[in-house]
């Protein structure tokens, strides 16, 4: 009896070193006496006891390793420190197993010198303005210094950069001069635009003005004009009928004489008409004058 609790033992040592159950999204490295056998993927595995050993359990999911705070000298002489995040994943397990004693402990360490030779090569402000830039080539660096290892780097982000306090001071002075001077431009602009937009409106008033006046003259003008045209109409159809009845009349040339110069008075008393009257005509008004006090004379003397 006792031999059979012995043996029933030696079994279960026995099954519990030879079957192994692999969860998922990992792996085990297997060495037989001391040497890589193989790797063991997710599921059941048998291996043979006593012979083959379980080196070292993979994760295969991707992982993160936080970069402890570095201090790095910038190009103009300013300490800062960097908070920096490594995202990563083992592609070979068993390189990582056996090409390098800590994965983990060399990827901070090339973490470490990387960002200090690229921000070494920087000024404060580019390594504010340039944090894309540097994960891009801190990822890229990484990536091809352990892939001999097994490694992927997948990602690489700087958390915070923290300049010394001094400096902090110095930078929040300035955003506040510049905030000041942005918040003047922009006062500025707005008085510029709104006297822009006073005097536009001024011109367009006067535009308007000047356009409303030329408008009122040009229809004055207009008027006077038809009203001096009807005028002269007038004019011109009263002598014609005084021609017509004179011709009619079929009178002698002193009566002829006489009645223009009575139609010309008619026609001087219009205030738009003007008549010149050449020096060689005042003979002949003359004459006129003296006919007509003579017609005067008889027509007394007859009464």
């Amino acid at each position: 009896m006792v031999v059979f609790f012995i043996l029933l033992i030696i079994i279960c040592i026995i099954a519990y070193n030879t079957i192994k159950v692999v969860r998922q999204s990992e792996v085990y490295v297997i060495e037989r006496l001391g040497r890589f056998h193989k790797v063991a993927d997710a599921g059941l595995t048998f291996i043979v006891p006593f012979l083959d050993k379980v080196r070292s359990v993979v994760s295969l999911k991707q992982q993160t390793m936080d970069i402890p705070p570095q201090g790095v000298i910038t190009s103009d002489n300013v300490t800062i420190t960097i908070d920096t995040v490594v995202f990563y994943k083992i592609t070979d397990p068993a390189k990582a197993v056996y090409e390098i004693q800590s994965l983990k402990k060399g990827i901070e360490y090339l973490a470490i010198t990387t960002i200090r030779d690229i921000v070494g090569k920087m000024e404060l402000d580019q390594t504010f303005s340039s944090r894309d830039q540097i994960n891009d080539r801190l990822r890229v660096i990484l990536d091809e210094a352990t892939d001999p290892w097994g490694c992927k780097i997948d990602r690489v982000e700087i958390k915070d950069i923290t300049p010394p306090a001094d400096i902090r001071d110095a930078m929040e002075k300035q955003m506040n001069a510049e905030r000041n001077k942005r918040a003047l431009i922009l006062q500025a602009e707005g008085e510029r635009q709104s006297a822009i937009t006073l005097a536009e409106g001024r011109k367009e008033a006067a535009i308007l003005d000047a356009e409303a006046d030329r408008e009122s003259r040009i229809r004055r003008a207009t008027g006077e004009a038809e009203a001096i045209k009807q005028v002269a109409d007038a004019r011109a159809q009263e002598i014609q009928r005084v021609y017509d009845a004179i011709k009619k009349a079929n009178p002698d040339e002193k009566l002829v004489q006489l009645k223009s110069l009575e139609a010309l008075q008619e026609v001087a008393k219009g205030e738009a008409n003007k008549i010149f009257i050449p020096f060689e005509a005042t003979q002949a008004l003359s004459s006129l004058g003296a006919m007509s006090d003579i017609v005067k004379d008889k027509k007394s003397n007859k009464e």
